[in-house]
């Protein structure tokens, strides 16, 4: 076990492809070539599962071992081949931020969270990278290990309403203006950044959950990010004040729940019993605390299929947290 968790975190140190999404961003930090090392080969024929498991307490628990789970892949029932808790194994991580009129009096409450929790929950050998979205989606900071350069991308958050006006409002009228595009920044964190990575990979959305305006679909955001083996924690954060003064709800809740349960990630909600800092610090917590489960698959086939992944303690208080499946593409 302690081969597997070398092999995977040697994997993390290697550099990552070009993105296409390059207009504004700043220069890409480069890993020091010491930590390159020689390219080293992966099973292509194993599939990495990551999940965490909870209680009825909704409290993490740690101390399960692979006998504890039943692994089955399209209702076929699969042989575990690896199996080992990941504490500290190095992490991908994005964080997309929505700066659309909606967001407008949270964001420099977002800015503030979002420095402590990169300061916090960046590991040596981590690697992460800030995006935000409105009515266009920006890089404000490619990969990087260095909080420092995370901090200055988040000072460079700002309204992206896409509404003209004096008192421009917090959503698109009826026309077709792009407004929140959600969609299209989860495709693009997916795609162009987290597809060219390897291990342990996920990103934190802080949006109120609407969309306006994206070219993707709620669809085409999620496949990019289950391809991409990307695990999504989703945080509502909506100015309720902001709606009522409009006279108009939101339903976003539903988009980041399915988008984190399809993913084999988890929702959170800002309210009065928990704070953004609270929420991301339980969201650091989970990252610090998943088993990784690989199996080859009895169906060897690459043909492009969705194939539904099904893993359940035998204790059935306790639920596991993990993806919905994968789609069996050669890497």
């Amino acid at each position: 076990m302690k081969t597997l968790c070398l092999l995977l975190a040697g994997l993390l140190m290697m550099p990552s492809a070009p993105v296409d999404l390059r207009a504004q961003q700043p220069k890409q930090e480069q890993k020091p070539e010491d930590d390159l090392g020689d390219p080293i080969k992966v099973d292509v024929d194993v599939v990495n599962v990551y999940c965490s498991v909870r209680n009825k307490q909704n409290s993490i628990i740690t101390t399960l071992t692979k006998n504890d789970f039943d692994l089955s892949e399209d209702g076929a029932k699969q042989t575990v081949k690896y199996f080992t808790r990941e504490t500290d194994m190095p992490l991908t991580l994005g964080l997309l931020v929505d700066v659309s009129g909606s967001q407008i009096n949270l964001i420099e409450q977002e800015r503030q969270a979002a420095g402590q929790f990169f300061a916090s929950v960046l590991k040596k050998k981590d690697m992460a990278f800030l995006i935000s979205f409105g009515a266009e989606s920006e890089l404000l900071q490619d990969l990087t290990g260095t909080p420092r350069l995370l901090q200055d991308g988040l000072r460079h958050l700002k309204p992206n309403s896409g509404v003209s006006g004096i008192h421009p409002g917090p959503v698109p009228t009826m026309s077709k203006q792009r407004g929140t595009v959600l969609y299209d920044a989860v495709y693009v964190a997916a795609k162009d950044m987290l597809s060219h990575e390897v291990g342990r990979k996920a990103m934190v959305i802080i949006t109120d959950g609407e969309d306006f305006g994206s070219t993707e679909s709620e669809k085409s955001a999620i496949e990019a990010a289950q391809k991409a083996d990307a695990i999504i924690y989703g945080i509502l954060y909506a100015d309720r004040q902001m709606y009522g003064s409009i006279g108009v709800g939101y339903s976003g809740a539903g988009v980041l729940r399915h988008m984190a349960e399809e993913t084999g990630g988890h929702m959170f909600q800002v309210d009065r019993k928990n704070t953004l800092d609270s929420i991301f610090d339980q969201i650091q917590q989970e990252m610090r605390s998943q088993y990784l489960i690989s199996y080859t698959p009895t169906n060897g086939k690459h043909d492009g299929t969705y194939r539904k992944i099904d893993v359940r303690a035998h204790d059935k208080d306790l639920k596991v947290q993990v993806r919905k499946g994968y789609y069996a593409v050669n890497n």
